[in-house]
């Protein structure tokens, strides 16, 4: 080694003082600081390659000298990293697509037995609206004589004697005039002659005419004649029953002249048991089971552990327009849960046993971000008008309700009233059977959005019904069966098979099935799938992350410090101050304190070359001393 000394060279004492600060300043220097950086973004680098513990980027500075080898490297390292965040791409996308996994659990214990809904199947002529009917019976008589020849028989009555009577009589008689029953022909045969012989009364459709209030008129048409005779004698039912202010007098239960026998367990029931409520189209129904009383449980399973029914489906007093069949009709649903017979209801055959068993089961499914569901119904934008728990069939039809009201400014007669509002009477609303059919056919083609709006809930009870039917009373016990029923019940059964139907219904089982949701990719699974990923292209743990994170870190702590250097270098470029006189210079220089010279000794050292470049040739040593001044 060598020293090279520029400079005089100031006195003694003052020497060994400089050497003393030079000594102490590289002492400083050597010392490891607190936080350390780097001077270029090279040093960064070359370091973190040389130092992680990821696999493979040792391989990007080793091999420096071999620049194909670099190369590969660099790019089988880059595809690596490409190829692993592609999968953590796909591995978010899956978590953020919140999937969840279906759990299914089979419970035993002892269940609460469901509430039972049984219907007449077919109204009955109420005392309240009994003239009309029996008036509306007359045109519908005469109507079905123009139309099909068909001259349908009807009871002797007491026909409307009154003025008001006749006054009733005359208004129902001009508003069915205003909706006739009609034929039309179809549309490929509308240029023919009506009494063109190829035009047969197949060729017809059958319906009646619905007009607003500025005649527009539509043909509401049906390709079965019973089906349109059906319909537009239930319009005009509609409208009359509309017509009783007072809902309560449509309520007449005849429960002992409907049902023969009622059983529970073994044991009889009474008036307590059960709650009474009148369908539009299928008459006196009757609830089993309800909230109204103490709630029955089932001690077994099995038919002798059950509900058994014996029902009379004999209809001497209904109305055979509005229903073509005969029977009775059976809902089973939960205590909270309004019953639609529409819906979920099933009908009894007469002279038949009809045996029901349930399986009960439960779904609870989870909310939030994993599906629409909604708790309790109170973040649907659908008002509840019915008076029970949230369902999807209770906010369908409050749904349509509501714009029923908001487009027709009546209600339907088949659904609550919203507050403030009336049910639809012709009498009253001239045209709203023309806006409810319109209605009807925009929620039916979803265009009030009724079925987006309405969810689904979170948490729901149903009961899997299996039905097995058998004959009763058999035909060598049915001679006395029907005796005592009749001294029983104190009605003359006219018809012995069509008559009676008895309905069981009981658990099949005590296990129940419960079918619950739990989220498939959680923050635990999630941490390890991308574990998995980082293991299997890189072979790192939790560690090397934190080293990439290090890596990120001094890369902008480097960024920060050399644009800071680069802002100081160019004020030091910016024009000088004003020149210094002679005096003020000669001042200067007699205050200035003697300082060591700036001027330094440069000491080069040889030092042992890393492995990797041990192989190349060394030159001739330049190593020299060069005397001082």
């Amino acid at each position: 080694s060598g020293s090279v000394k520029a400079g005089k060279m100031p006195e003694g004492e003052k020497m060994g003082q400089c050497k003393q600060e030079e000594e102490q300043q590289q002492k400083e220097e050597e010392q490891e600081g607190l936080i350390e950086f780097y001077s270029s973004y090279q040093e960064l680098f070359q370091f973190f390659c040389s130092n992680t513990t990821i696999h493979g980027a040792i391989r990007l500075v080793c091999s420096k000298k071999n620049k194909m080898k670099t190369a590969f490297w660099s790019v089988l390292f880059f595809l690596t990293f490409g190829l692993l965040y592609w999968q953590f791409g796909i591995i978010y996308r899956e978590y953020f697509s919140y999937p969840v996994n279906l759990n299914l659990n089979l419970n035993s214990d002892r269940l609460t037995f469901p509430a039972v809904t049984l219907c007449t199947l077919n109204p009955y002529r109420y005392s309240a609206i009994r003239k009309q009917l029996d008036k509306l019976d007359q045109i519908t008589r005469q109507t079905l004589l123009d139309l099909y020849d068909y001259n349908m028989s009807l009871p002797q009555r007491d026909w409307f004697t009154s003025s008001t009577q006749r006054r009733s009589s005359r208004s129902l008689l001009h508003h069915v005039q205003r909706h006739p029953l009609q034929r039309q022909k179809r549309d490929k045969l509308v240029n023919l002659p009506e009494n063109s012989p190829s035009v047969d009364k197949n060729d017809w459709k059958i319906g009646f005419v619905l007009c607003n209030e500025n005649n527009d008129c539509f043909h509401q048409a049906y390709s079965s004649g019973v089906d349109a005779v059906r319909e537009w004698y239930s319009f005009h039912y509609i409208n009359i029953l509309a017509q009783v202010p007072d809902a309560k007098a449509l309520d007449e239960s005849d429960f002992e002249n409907f049902i023969y026998a009622c059983r529970f367990n073994e044991a009889t029931c009474d008036k307590a048991n059960y709650t009474h409520f009148h369908h539009p189209l299928y008459g006196n129904c009757y609830t089993f089971n309800d909230n109204n009383s103490s709630l029955w449980t089932s001690s077994l399973p099995g038919i002798n552990n059950g509900l058994s029914l014996v029902v009379r489906t004999e209809q001497n007093d209904f109305i055979p327009l509005l229903s073509t069949v005969t029977g009775a009709r059976v809902m089973v649903h939960d205590q909270n849960e309004p019953a639609f017979m529409d819906d979920g209801g099933f009908n009894v055959r007469p002279g038949i046993e009809t045996s029901i068993s349930m399986r009960k089961e439960m779904t609870e499914r989870l909310g939030g971000s994993y599906s629409d569901c909604t708790e309790d119904g109170s973040d649907v934008p659908v008002q509840n008008l019915y008076s029970s728990r949230y369902t999807e069939q209770v906010c369908i039809r409050s749904c349509f309700q509501l714009n029923m009201v908001e487009r027709c400014g009546c209600a339907y007669y088949f659904y609550p009233l919203p507050d403030g509002a009336e049910y639809c009477d012709y009498t009253k609303h001239t045209a709203w059977g023309y806006c409810y059919y319109k209605l009807l056919a925009e929620f039916k083609a979803n265009v009030l959005g009724c079925f987006h709006k309405c969810r689904k809930p979170c948490k729901m009870t149903e009961y899997q019904l299996s039905a097995g039917y058998s004959r009763w009373p058999s035909s060598v016990s049915e001679d006395w069966v029907f005796y005592v029923l009749s001294q029983q019940n104190k009605y003359n059964i006219t018809s012995k098979r069509n008559g009676v139907a008895k309905v069981n219904i009981f658990f099949e089982e005590w296990n129940y099935k419960t079918n619950g949701e739990s989220p498939a990719f959680t923050v635990v699974s999630l941490l390890s799938q991308l574990g998995n990923q980082w293991s299997l292209w890189f072979g790192s743990s939790v560690l090397s992350v934190i080293e990439l994170a290090e890596l990120v870190l001094d890369f902008i702590a480097i960024t920060f410090i050399l644009t800071f250097r680069w802002f100081r270098s160019r004020q030091k470029l910016s024009p000088p101050g004003p020149a210094l006189n002679s005096q003020d210079n000669a001042a200067f220089q007699d205050e200035a304190p003697a300082q060591c010279s700036h001027r330094f000794t440069v000491e080069a050292v040889v030092t042992t070359l890393p492995s990797y470049n041990s192989l190349e040739p060394r030159g001739p040593s330049r190593d020299g001393e060069v005397g001082h001044e």
